[in-house]
């Protein structure tokens, strides 16, 4: 039996029962259906902690501690270290957590919650213009983006280790416990980010998805208390993935080019439209991101658990990512090309922070398109899938060398079997062709 996170897991034997299997199974068996939805991996779909498959040296370490913590030669102190350790592998929000609550207990007893506390950069907003809800930007923002960092790392991997992992035993789909719990993550996440991001959106000058704003204001030195919690929370979030994803903790799928690509053009948009106050243009690239995975991650929750409203679900989905992702990202950029030099200031001067001039308008125009490049190249797989959908009777999933296979033991039982939400979005365009 395969293990679990933690190295657990039982020796039985499958032989018997893989035989059993295969002798009761009629010598025709028509294939599920399926909408193949559940394996296209964009880029900021990243796996959490305590999601990903324990490597062996982890599961030989564990059982060196173990070891070494029932020895009883073994100091108090060694022994309450190796506990700590222990526990932190086995549920990875532990550190977080406590390292959270030691930084939030020392700055709510202090009695001094103002911007002169040392504490303060790093759980609040800082550079507040005084009489006023406006905050200006500096250093000390990177404080509050690592420590909110942090934060996500917690949230993340507590919500995965606590509250979502019975859910997939719930609705009855154990086999894919894994990417349920992954993708239910991002719908509760993207349910929070994406309305608080509209509502930012509707209180400033920018609702609709209006582009003349993002210049008529240049340069934006300050943003509104909720405007700048919101970017650098962003901030945080893709930073916490970015950190995930380079230090290769999961193996890496086929498309980690891509996703490495998807995620240095996002920080750079996002640096740099806050360093270079272009944050009206940054605000609806986030929330056309974020509406857009919301609905992909629901699409393939609903995929996973063999929902017959799957197709009408990921059809949604396809809509607003054409929306959002294509047209008012173009719109975008776009007005960089029409507005840019025609609406406000169009000069370069260090004095009074104004970038927006002839050096600063091919960099936007690059990274903005670059992002809309790769988002290209992903919605080309997705209508490929869309078509499957609405073509076929019987959807065949494509297995992903670069995949991991053991979420239960039934998916290794038979290669003949029809194996769900194992898309390969490589293995998908090659057959499009043929």
């Amino acid at each position: 039996m395969s293990e679990d996170n933690n190295g657990k897991g039982s020796g039985t034997s499958m032989g018997q029962t893989t035989a059993n299997d295969l002798l009761l199974r009629p010598k025709h068996t028509r294939p599920r259906r399926t909408s193949s939805v559940g394996k296209i991996d964009m880029g900021d779909t990243i796996p959490g902690l305590a999601t990903m498959t324990t490597s062996r040296q982890a599961k030989v370490a564990s059982k060196r501690r173990l070891d070494r913590l029932s020895d009883s030669k073994t100091h108090l102190l060694q022994k309450f270290w190796l506990s700590f350790r222990e526990m932190n592998y086995r549920h990875a929000w532990i550190a977080p957590l406590i390292i959270l609550i030691s930084v939030y207990s020392a700055y709510f007893t202090s009695g001094n919650m103002t911007e002169s506390n040392p504490i303060h950069m790093f759980v609040d907003a800082s550079y507040q213009i005084p009489g006023t809800n406006e905050y200006g930007k500096g250093v000390k923002d990177l404080c509050f983006v690592f420590y909110y960092m942090i934060f996500f790392t917690f949230f993340r991997e507590f919500l995965l280790d606590v509250v979502i992992r019975p859910l997939p035993n719930l609705l009855g789909a154990k086999e894919k416990s894994k990417r349920i719990m992954e993708q239910t993550f991002y719908v509760i996440y993207y349910s929070l980010s994406s309305p608080f991001g509209l509502y930012i959106m509707y209180h400033s000058d920018l609702w609709f998805f209006k582009t003349k704003p993002m210049y008529e204001t240049y340069p934006d030195l300050t943003n509104p208390y909720l405007f700048k919690i919101f970017y650098l929370g962003q901030a945080a979030f893709w930073a916490q993935q970015a950190c995930v994803l380079v230090l290769q903790l999961e193996k890496p799928r086929k498309d980690y080019k891509e996703m490495i690509y998807h995620h240095i053009v996002t920080l750079l948009l996002v640096w740099s439209s806050y360093v270079f106050h272009f944050t009206k243009m940054g605000l609806p690239i986030y929330i056309t991101m974020d509406i857009s995975d919301l609905l992909f991650a629901l699409s393939k929750d609903v995929n996973y658990i063999d929902s017959p409203v799957t197709p009408y679900i990921f059809s949604i989905f396809v809509c607003s990512w054409v929306y959002l992702r294509h047209y008012i990202n173009i719109k975008i950029l776009w007005s960089v090309v029409t507005e840019f030099r025609t609406v406000g200031e169009y000069r370069l001067n260090f004095a009074v922070q104004q970038y927006k001039c002839w050096i600063s308008l091919p960099i936007v125009f690059t990274l903005i398109a670059a992002l809309q490049l790769v988002q290209i190249y992903w919605f080309s797989l997705i209508v490929k899938v869309l078509y499957r959908i609405l073509t076929m009777s019987n959807y065949v999933d494509i297995r992903s060398d670069g995949e991991d296979n053991n979420d239960t033991e039934s998916e290794s039982i038979s290669e003949s079997s029809f194996n769900e939400d194992e898309l390969d979005t490589k293995s998908i365009a090659q057959e499009s062709q043929e």
